[in-house]
């Protein structure tokens, strides 16, 4: 059963879907699940430290960009456009919108986008430019930062509004470069990060990757997506170690695992984490609830079975708790 996609599928009621944060963000609710006890407890994130004690934090410092923007077609169409990541020295995007190579889409304060390559995934290789001069990463984000959107995920189903650019971002968010955010690191506040004797960072540039399905049913066949990571010899030094960590997120547990079975410091994270392929150096994970048959609950998966996972969700379920980005957490100690 754990290789098949459709044993990690579940109902959620619609309602359940958090469209909107929790203020302050540290009395979202939070599941905690210890692992020797087989025992759930109930209570609110300002309490995460009851559970952790002085245990070492690994956060996920990437910046979320202002990567959508709206724009019209030479004939004058409508067209959306969602940058992913830099790709060489031009940039991979999603368009909404038929778009041939060499196709030519503008946006306001004069930026202009050309289509170089179409690609099988349905991404498109694209260069920026504005009066002619081709913009490197830096040059485009100072516009995507007048002109441009927070990239809410789309079973948010709304546009975004002023309160995202704060909202949709963790207070110790300081590398340029998500697309998404890493969503547990949202509960945390300035006064509740201040507690947390212990904490290290790294960085992993969430792509739009971590909203695309798995496609195939056995979860072997599964290609997935790759994010670029830096992580800081401080932070490898502890990894290093046999200090306990909790990793916050999905996106620090990857980082940490590649690092872990790769030694390397930056590049290319494309690890799979499922229960066949389960982590080896994290011990506790802190995470939201995930969309049913993704990559995201697999991996939850990886740390405590499928069965305990779908139960825990149930329960979840039961108790009205808030479901994806915006919504309520879970601690697997």
């Amino acid at each position: 059963m754990d290789i098949q996609v459709s044993a990690y599928d579940y109902s959620l009621p619609e309602e359940l879907i958090a469209k909107y944060p929790i203020t302050p963000r540290d009395e979202a609710k939070l599941l905690v699940y210890d692992r020797k006890k087989d025992k759930i407890t109930h209570t609110i994130f300002k309490n995460i430290l009851d559970f952790v004690g002085e245990k070492r934090f690994i956060f996920n410092n990437t910046k979320v960009i202002k990567a959508r923007i709206f724009g019209k077609k030479e004939s004058g169409g409508r067209v959306e456009l969602l940058l992913n990541r830099p790709f060489g020295d031009k940039f991979l995007v999603y368009i909404r919108g038929r778009v041939r190579v060499g196709t030519e889409l503008f946006f306001d304060d004069g930026l202009k986008v050309k289509v170089t390559q179409l690609l099988e995934d349905g991404s498109r290789v694209v260069e920026f430019y504005k009066e002619d001069k081709k913009l490197s990463f830096l040059e485009l984000i100072k516009i995507l930062d007048k002109i441009g959107h927070i990239p809410l995920p789309p079973y948010i189903k709304r546009s975004d509004e002023r309160l995202d650019e704060v909202e949709y971002q963790s207070v110790f968010a300081s590398k340029l470069g998500a697309v998404a955010a890493p969503t547990a690191s949202l509960h945390f506040t300035p006064s509740l990060l201040e507690k947390i004797e212990k904490k290290a960072y790294l960085t992993l540039h969430v792509g739009a990757g971590t909203f695309k399905p798995v496609e195939v049913e056995d979860i072997r066949e599964h290609k997935m997506h790759s994010e670029y990571f830096e992580i800081p010899l401080s932070t490898a030094k502890i990894l290093d170690s046999d200090e306990e960590i909790v990793a916050v997120g999905t996106t620090s547990t990857r980082t940490i695992e590649y690092y872990a079975r790769t030694k390397r410091l930056k590049g290319e994270c494309d690890l799979f984490l499922n229960p066949l392929n389960p982590p080896i150096r994290v011990n506790h994970l802190l995470t939201n609830f995930h969309l049913p048959k993704s990559t995201l609950i697999m991996l939850v998966a990886s740390f405590i079975g499928r069965k305990k996972t779908l139960e825990i969700y149930q329960e979840a379920i039961k108790n009205r708790y808030r479901f994806y980005s915006y919504g309520d957490a879970m601690l697997i100690i």
